[in-house]
């Protein structure tokens, strides 16, 4: 579709205004003549704005006429009539030669590089690794060996499964898959014990290979055996296999944080300014002089690169950054307050650790002074324990 447009805007078109009574047949004709017009927009019932290849304008002269239609000339676009009305002024020719000029030389560099897949590693990380590696903005296409740097970086950095780079006009596409840590597992085929690998009370045990060394109830310590990887026959003797079985028991998590009744608070004043900048690859060109006008603030940037098509980029960037203002005030918080605070602090510091957990029971307990308080929460879960340890013969 871009492209349809970029060539109409090359050979030139004309905008056009065509009125009568009989506009349908007007537009039926030029399907007839396979004049091709687009964009029609229907004023009313008897006139219509549309566009026209410039070729077609005698023809279609003489259809309005055959139709009792009136045509006139709104606007002329496109490259064309743009070298006509500048044909002697020879400074716009120069110029718009030497931008020509620029744009090609500009598409044989790399001006942008995309990063996608990365949730662990951040992007700040994989570009210094990439530059490093030789991909860096502002480098000559053909100098850059997406082969080598990939088998590079794959090599040296163990966080990442898979990496891959695919240059598209002036953008280079960084796909990455990140690898996950996994548990060493033993082969199947090998003996080993189930040992476990926190303290807790044993709430189920259930063994299908292998002899349970421990029974519902029993308090074990991180390290103790659970299921042994042999079982003893009065006939067969000792017979080793590989340990397996399900393993529940209730384990304590705890988190605390001290924090004072008087605290400082970021109240936002609804206040903000915008400021701009333009940066030609890497020179920053500010468009204000001060910083900010506000004492305290935050600020948000959002970049904007400049793009002629979809995959080719400029060395251009235009930069907003919007300061937000606020101030601080001093909240008083009594003792329940403060440690309702604390407690939605310390839930979401150990969301991560008590996910995939069954929670049955939370307790607090505050210790408190004439400052503030502590509160120490202690979290009661039922989890999958024990990890398997190979057999020592």
């Amino acid at each position: 579709m871009q492209l349809k447009k970029d060539i109409d805007y090359l050979k030139g078109y004309i905008q056009i205004e065509v009125e009568g009574f009989f506009i349908e047949r007007f537009v039926n004709s030029c399907a007839k003549e396979n004049i091709r017009l687009w964009k029609t927009k229907r004023i009313n019932k008897s006139k219509i704005y549309t566009n026209l290849e410039i070729p077609n304008l005698k023809k279609i002269r003489e259809i309005a006429k055959k139709t009792k239609c009136k045509l006139k000339i709104k606007r002329k676009r496109g490259v064309p009539f743009l070298i006509k009305r500048y044909k002697k002024r020879k400074v716009f020719i120069l110029a718009f030669l030497i931008i020509i000029f620029l744009i090609f030389g500009l598409s044989n560099f790399i001006w942008n590089i995309e990063i996608e897949g990365n949730n662990q590693i951040s992007t700040e990380e994989l570009l210094q690794e990439l530059n490093n590696q030789g991909l860096v903005q502002g480098t000559l296409k053909y100098k850059v060996n997406t082969n080598q740097i990939i088998e590079k970086i794959r090599l040296e950095n163990e966080k990442i499964a898979w990496i891959g780079i695919k240059i598209e006009g002036t953008n280079a596409k960084v796909t990455i898959v990140e690898a996950t840590d996994k548990p060493e597992l033993i082969d199947k085929d090998e003996y080993c014990n189930i040992r476990a690998d926190k303290e807790g009370i044993i709430t189920k045990i259930n063994v299908t290979n292998g002899t349970a060394l421990v029974a519902e109830g029993d308090v074990i310590e991180e390290g103790d055996l659970l299921i042994g990887g042999w079982m003893e026959g009065k006939y067969t003797g000792v017979r080793y296999m590989h340990a397996s079985g399900e393993i529940k028991a209730k384990v304590w998590y705890t988190a605390e944080k001290y924090e004072t009744f008087i605290q400082d608070e970021k109240i936002e004043t609804q206040q903000k300014e915008n400021k701009y900048s333009i940066v030609f690859n890497k020179n920053k060109i500010n468009f204000y002089k001060n910083l900010s006008k506000f004492e305290k603030y935050d600020t948000i940037e959002t970049n904007k690169k400049i793009k002629l098509f979809n995959n080719f980029y400029l060395p251009i960037e235009f930069k907003k950054s919007t300061n937000y203002e606020y101030k601080i005030e001093q909240k008083q918080y009594d003792t329940e307050s403060l440690k309702e605070k604390i407690s939605e602090e310390l839930d979401e510091q150990m969301k991560t650790n008590l996910e995939n957990k069954e929670l049955i029971n939370k307790e607090a307990i505050v210790e408190e002074d004439q400052n503030g308080i502590k509160v120490r929460l202690i979290y009661e879960v039922i989890e999958d324990i024990g990890v398997e340890e190979k057999l020592v013969s």
